[in-house]
Parts: structure tokens; C-alpha cells; sequence
């Protein structure tokens, strides 16, 4: 009878001991996801949720991860249609000049941006980087003020630019969250994925110049679903990579700051995309420009501007969680007046379930609106007087 009770007391303890046991086990796995690594995030793309973090707010200088900010500028002056990808960029003595990782621009050289794109994204051209900073902005140093800008519009807390390239300068800084936060808007710009997901290609083809580009970033020919972002190195800063994958309908950002080597970057990235996949899924909701709602607006040439999403909505689960019943409310702004820039944040989208909020998306004006001409307002007058003495 004591032995049965004894058996019984043990089998108990063990019952009692085992979750604590099993989740000890698991946040251990979790931390080892990039142990070798300073700091580290990982991030779902559409919602931003965190699935890790490993000192994530530590602020560090991100080598030449901070092109993420230069391409996202570049890319945002294409999508307002401020510069074309045929434009012919002028290459200035400074830009000639910058040393480390380069395309080997010449003083005058011309190239398109499209080539300019190619030569920062995959080939981390610093030169290129600067002739594009001056094309956009007129110089690197209001190109940085514009980055600057950016990164406070996009809540960077933690971030300090004070070049377009990365390399060391005191006051240059960020975190592996606010890179992730970069990469997150720079990848609302879907054809970015063109450059940065290329593993290789050739500048001055024809030419006897011609340039082979390779990819820093090997993940993106050893690693499924790799399409992004860029590394960076300097001795200061060590190995980093601000990773981004796809698979099926999940898109996720992975970070790391300062491992020892290219080698253990990659498998720090490996891990946590790895563990990311396995682990979650993501529910897609609306694309990015898909049309949710109309706003009345004043005074304008059309009376009503449609609302669109401003980027990809989607909702990330554990495998497995049922989704359904989601609601969505949607948020207007009231008394909007003409003109109305493209783009313009004008109210929110803001998905729920059993009455939590899981989601807020900002809605943005579809395109410009004009104000109306007198004529335009003289007959609505008269249309909206005839109705009311009906």
C-alpha cells in the first residue's frame, strides 16, 4: 500500500512539474534563437506584431542597413512620381569620392535610377547612394535631414542618421526594432523586392566597364522565400542583415545586430525565420490601395474621395487559432476641405473580435482632389437650392 502511495505522490509531482518544465524548455529554445547576436527582432510585415526580441531597443550603428531608410526615400519620391525610373542621375565629385562598399562610380557618370537602385541594393554602393541622396534632395546633408524626418514620422525613437550610407560617424545610430519598423514601410513598395531580392546582375552592359553585382545578403539564393533587405559591416558595427521572407500569404522581417561573423548572421536569420514559419500564420484582410470607403469633402471638384488602405492588412495567429467573426469600424475624419493630396491620412480602419481591437490600419486619399471652380460650386448651389424649395 505505501509503495502504490509512493508511486501515486511521484506520477503526481511529475504531472505538477512537467508544464513548468515543458515552458522552461520552450523560452529556452526562443532565447537561443540568436544568442551570437548583439540584439535582434522579428517581426510579422503586416501587423508589426513582435514574435522576438532580444534587445531590441539597444542602439547600435547599423552599417550599411541604413540604405533601408535611403531606398525607402527613393522609393517613396517614385511612388509620388517625383522622379521616374528612366531619369538620368549625374554622379558629383563627392559621390565619386565615398569609399567603402562602391559601384565605382566616375565624377559625371550618368546612370538611371532604376541602375542606381540596382547599384544600392545589391551592390551597397555608397556612391550611389550619395549621387541619389543629391538627385532627390540637392545634397547628402538635406537628404539626411529628410531621413531624419522619416524616421520621427514613423515613431524611431532610437534612430540617428547623420549620412546616407553607414559609414561610422559619431551620432549614427539605430535599433534592431526601428530597422524592422524601416523595412516594414519600405516594403509597402512592392517592386523594391525587384533589387533587393537579386542576387546577382551587371551594371554598364554593352560597355567595356561592365560590373558584376553580387548580393551581400547569400540568404536570398540558400533561403526560401528571401527577397531583402541588405547587410552591413564595418569593424565597428560587425555582421548585420535586416532579412525579409515570404512564404504563402506570412511576410516577415528578421534583424540582427553585431554577430562575430557572416556565417553566424545567416544562421541567427535562419533561425528566426525558421521558428517564425513553424510557429504562426497570417490571415490576409485587404491589399494595400484596395478602396474601403468614401469621404465627403468641401468645396471640392468632386463632392466624395475614396479612402484606401495605405499598406497590406492582415492578422497573425499561432497555428491553428480560429479567426473568424473579425468586425471592421471604420474611422473618418470630419469637415475635410479641397485640396486633398494623394496619400493624405483622412481616418482609420480598425478591425476587432468579440469586441478587442487586433488591428488599425491609417486610410489615405486615393489620389489628389482640386478644389472646384466657381462655376462647379455656383451649380451645386443651385442644385441643392432646387431640392430644398421642393
Amino acid at each position: 500500500m505505501k509503495r502504490h502511495l509512493s508511486k501515486l505522490l511521484i506520477f503526481t509531482i511529475i504531472l505538477m512539474t512537467a508544464p513548468s518544465a515543458f515552458a522552461k524548455e520552450s523560452e529556452k529554445k526562443s532565447s537561443e534563437l540568436a544568442h551570437e547576436a548583439k540584439s535582434a527582432v522579428l517581426i510579422e510585415r503586416d501587423t508589426g506584431k513582435v514574435m522576438y526580441d532580444k534587445n531590441s531597443h539597444e542602439k547600435l550603428p547599423p552599417a550599411s542597413m541604413t540604405k533601408v531608410m535611403t531606398m525607402l526615400l527613393i522609393m517613396e519620391a517614385l511612388d509620388k512620381g517625383k522622379i521616374q525610373m528612366k531619369d538620368k542621375v549625374r554622379t558629383s565629385e563627392y559621390a565619386a569620392s565615398m569609399g567603402g562598399s562602391q559601384i565605382f562610380l566616375e565624377p559625371g557618370e550618368e546612370m538611371t535610377v532604376e541602375e542606381m537602385l540596382k547599384g544600392i541594393a545589391i551592390g551597397s554602393g555608397n556612391d550611389a547612394s550619395v549621387a541619389m541622396a543629391e538627385h532627390i534632395a540637392g545634397s547628402e546633408e538635406e537628404f539626411v535631414k529628410r531621413m531624419n524626418e522619416k524616421a520621427a514620422e514613423l515613431g524611431l525613437k532610437d534612430t540617428s542618421f547623420k549620412n546616407t550610407t553607414g559609414l561610422p560617424e559619431e551620432g549614427h545610430y539605430s535599433t534592431a526594432y526601428d530597422m524592422s519598423l524601416m523595412a516594414k514601410e519600405l516594403l509597402k513598395y512592392e517592386r523594391i523586392t525587384k533589387f533587393t531580392g537579386t542576387y546577382e546582375d551587371y551594371l554598364r552592359e554593352n560597355t567595356d566597364k561592365k560590373f558584376w553585382l553580387v548580393n551581400t545578403n547569400r540568404l536570398i539564393k540558400f533561403y526560401p522565400g528571401v527577397d531583402g533587405v541588405k547587410t552591413g559591416f564595418t569593424n565597428e558595427a560587425k555582421y548585420c542583415l535586416t532579412a525579409s521572407a515570404k512564404k504563402g500569404n506570412m511576410r516577415v522581417i528578421a534583424v540582427v545586430f553585431g554577430a562575430s561573423t557572416p556565417k553566424e548572421r545567416n544562421t541567427q536569420i535562419t533561425k528566426m525565420l525558421d521558428y517564425a514559419f513553424s510557429q504562426y500564420e497570417t490571415h490576409p484582410m485587404y491589399k494595400r490601395n484596395e478602396v474601403i470607403s468614401e469621404l465627403k469633402v468641401n468645396k471640392g471638384r468632386h463632392q466624395k474621395i475614396n479612402l484606401v488602405t495605405s499598406e497590406p492588412i492582415s492578422l497573425l495567429t499561432k497555428k491553428g487559432e480560429n479567426m473568424e467573426s473579425v468586425k471592421k469600424e471604420i474611422k473618418q475624419k470630419e469637415d475635410i476641405h479641397a485640396p486633398v493630396k494623394k496619400g493624405t491620412e483622412l481616418g482609420t480602419l480598425v478591425l476587432k473580435k468579440d469586441g478587442k481591437v487586433l488591428h488599425e490600419s491609417p486610410l489615405v486619399a486615393e489620389k489628389d482632389m482640386d478644389k472646384a471652380g466657381m462655376w462647379t460650386l455656383f451649380k451645386r448651389t443651385m442644385t441643392n437650392w432646387t431640392k430644398w424649395s421642393e
